[in-house]
């Protein structure tokens, strides 16, 4: 058995629960009440993306040498200029 390795984005929605992308699988997405159904129901649709390329004979893509993370960067307010496009 073949281990794959992905990210998972998860996007806060305004009526609750999580949105999540898996951005090395395009038009893998999922939703949970929670993150942790909301990870649990990205693990199904991405076993299932993973199955349905298997059957297609397609390579299956992973993010076993990427990663994603934060940085935060902070900007004064009182040094930006209104630009004005006439």
């Amino acid at each position: 058995m073949k281990t794959f390795r992905y990210n998972l984005v998860f996007q806060s929605e305004p009526e609750g629960g999580f949105t999540v992308i898996v951005p090395a699988l395009p038009g893998c997405v999922s939703y949970g009440k929670n993150l942790k159904q909301a990870k649990a129901m990205a693990q199904d649709a991405i076993t299932g993306y993973l199955q349905s390329l298997r059957k297609h004979g397609k390579n299956i893509p992973n993010d076993n040498d990427s990663f994603i993370t934060v940085t935060e960067v902070s900007l004064e307010e009182n040094k930006f200029k209104k630009i004005s496009y006439a």
